[in-house]
């Protein structure tokens, strides 16, 4: 009796673990196509300025370095808490997703302390179609980067509370995924918004 509890327990298990995941790689289709669309709005007004600043004129490309290297070291500190999380090792998991979370900070730091240099500096949203976009973009990429910090806090009280469970073995995974696609879609901001500028 007790090995067909077992059993169907794992089967259990293994259902919500399918679930999440397909859950998982719907929300990222939606986003991706989402992201799709102000990318192509951003190709179609970059250069739609109204006689202001175009992107080589307000953009600093040594800053976007420091804010990639951040948010690519992040990605590999987040590569190895779900690791830790694999081994069900939670002190490691703790460093990594500690390390994760302080580089994301950073990161969505440096996005805010640009955005509020270029408004100080009269670029704003209303200034041109180009700004709009570029606002809309980069900030829109930076608004999931404060969603993922705030995964991680949520992560982190239930993993105190309740112990690395299955299930949140599963949504560390879920949080990894999310965390690598952002990085993704940051190296296409890089190259499309910020090296393509000075190109």
């Amino acid at each position: 009796m007790s090995e067909i509890k077992i059993a169907h327990h794992l089967q259990h298990e293994r259902a919500a673990a399918d679930r999440t995941l397909f859950g998982l790689w719907m929300y990222i289709m939606t986003d991706l196509l989402m992201f799709a669309v102000l990318f192509a709005v951003y190709a179609v007004l970059q250069n739609s300025t109204a006689g202001g600043p175009h992107g080589h004129d307000i953009f600093s490309l040594n800053f976007v370095m420091i804010e990639t290297l951040l948010l690519l070291t992040s990605s590999l500190t987040c590569g190895l808490a779900s690791l830790s999380a694999k081994n069900k090792d939670k002190k490691q998991l703790f460093i990594w997703l500690v390390a994760t979370f302080l580089l994301g900070a950073m990161f969505l730091s440096l996005e805010v302390w640009e955005f509020s240099k270029l408004v100080n500096e009269g670029h704003t949203v209303s200034t041109s179609a180009f700004l709009s976009s570029y606002f809309a973009l980069v900030g829109n990429h930076g608004l999931h980067i404060l969603a993922g910090l705030i995964w991680i806090i949520v992560s982190s009280i239930f993993i105190r509370k309740r112990g690395l469970t299955h299930h949140m073995q599963r949504k560390i995974n879920a949080f990894s995924m999310f965390w690598h696609f952002l990085d993704i879609v940051w190296i296409f901001i890089f190259t499309l918004v910020y090296l393509r500028a000075f190109i």
